[in-house]
């Protein structure tokens, strides 16, 4: 490959965020390279909302599933099902729905490529010159290296970063969740409670002590798994004692996955000249509920605008501008989340009280409503009035659960 060519634009990962930006920087006539690993599959429960659906232009036929109700489920098993009124969950396969994103970046004009990125250099007129390896093929020693050119480099690669590493103050000090599932084989409905309509989330410390666990629907497949901050913890233990506690020990498994998750965003996202982070790697996933795929690609277009701008003016200043407009849109969502998971996730007593909340018929139609349009529900103050004292009941230890 030509070493000297020079893109506007290398993107290193492919997955939702990375293959968003190269799909809206190329439809702004940009060159654009997206280079991604072969063969990776983050674990995800899968779960989209109807604005990602609408801002992002998802075909309905990327969903697997269309989920129409949540059961929370606490230690006691006492559960509490959540429907959604006029609405969905969309549920996507990661294998498939990545793939398309990254299909239809190339055909609004980037170029693919299959690499690992290495390390980051710079040329000596000062453009940042990315090394990648290409893994080797069956009976050769060692992988190729390669390198390309870019006026601007956006990492989309993943939690532990090797681009944020590289080039933003601060990114090693970031935060995980530790996360690992099994997609099995759906059971026919009702063999271990399982509901090819409902996602089970459950509360409770024997599968995670301080996050949650989850049953997904897939379609002919379902997601099942846990995560942790604790590093002790195991986690493939917890999901073998979840299979077992549900009755699908029994049930065909087609694959296994892990990975770290972060959940709080990097104070900064730029290096100020060349290179900016989203996703996952700059921290895009929300707390308590542990959401990513929304998250990812609506950073991923904040970051393809501030790069857009950066290349139009020749001013690297417009990078900031990035994580400005998304916590300006979601800063405070990630910060009430931040908070429930804090108190709430500490242990099974304030769990319990937690699902308690949920049958509330306010908190469940806020809920739903927040997270199918993405933003904070203001349009009905009482109704977070008589959320407040309940609240404030369970949390003083006077009302039921």
């Amino acid at each position: 490959m030509n070493e000297d060519i020079t893109f506007d634009v290398v993107v290193v990962g492919g997955g939702p965020a990375g293959a968003t930006a190269a799909a809206d920087l190329a439809s702004k006539g940009h060159s654009v390279l997206l280079l991604d690993k072969a063969g990776r599959i983050k674990p995800c429960g899968g779960a989209i909302p109807p604005r990602l659906i609408r801002d992002f232009r998802i075909p309905d036929e990327l969903l697997c599933a269309k989920i129409n109700s949540a059961r929370m489920i606490p230690p006691s098993a006492r559960f509490v099902d959540m429907p959604i009124d006029n609405g969905f969950v969309g549920m996507v396969d990661r294998e498939g729905f990545d793939e398309w994103l990254r299909a239809r970046a190339a055909d609004l004009g980037a170029e693919r490529r299959t690499g690992s990125f290495e390390r980051l250099t710079r040329d000596a007129d000062g453009v940042s010159r990315l090394h990648y390896t290409v893994k080797a093929k069956a009976g050769e020693a060692l992988a190729e290296e390669s390198s390309v050119r870019a006026r601007m480099v956006i990492g989309a690669d993943g939690a532990v970063s090797g681009v944020a590493k590289a080039a933003i103050p601060g990114a090693e000090r970031i935060p995980f969740v530790f996360a690992y599932h099994e997609i099995l084989k759906a059971p026919a409905a009702g063999v271990g409670g399982y509901d090819p309509k409902r996602c089970d989330v459950h509360y409770d410390g024997r599968f995670s002590p301080d996050f949650y666990s989850w049953v997904f629907p897939h379609g002919d497949t379902l997601s099942i798994g846990t995560g942790s901050a604790n590093k002790g913890f195991a986690l493939r233990g917890a999901i073998a004692e979840l299979r077992a506690h549900l009755g699908l020990e029994g049930v065909a498994t087609i694959r296994k996955e892990g990975a770290p998750i972060p959940l709080k965003p990097l104070k900064r996202w730029d290096n100020g000249r060349d290179v900016i982070v989203v996703g996952d790697a700059a921290g895009c996933v929300a707390p308590s509920s542990g959401e990513g795929i929304y998250y990812a690609m609506a950073s991923a277009r904040c970051a393809a605008d501030a790069v857009h701008e950066a290349l139009r003016t020749g001013d690297a200043r417009a990078l900031a501008g990035a994580r400005k407009a998304f916590m300006k849109a979601h800063g405070r969502v990630f910060w009430i989340l931040g908070i429930m998971q804090w108190f709430w996730y500490r242990n099974d007593r304030l769990r319990e009280r937690f699902v308690a909340i949920c049958k509330d018929k306010d908190v469940q139609r806020l809920t739903w409503e927040s997270y199918m349009n993405k933003e904070l529900v203001r349009s009905d103050p009482m109704a977070h009035v008589r959320i407040f004292f309940k609240d404030l009941g369970h949390l003083i230890g006077v009302a039921r659960t």
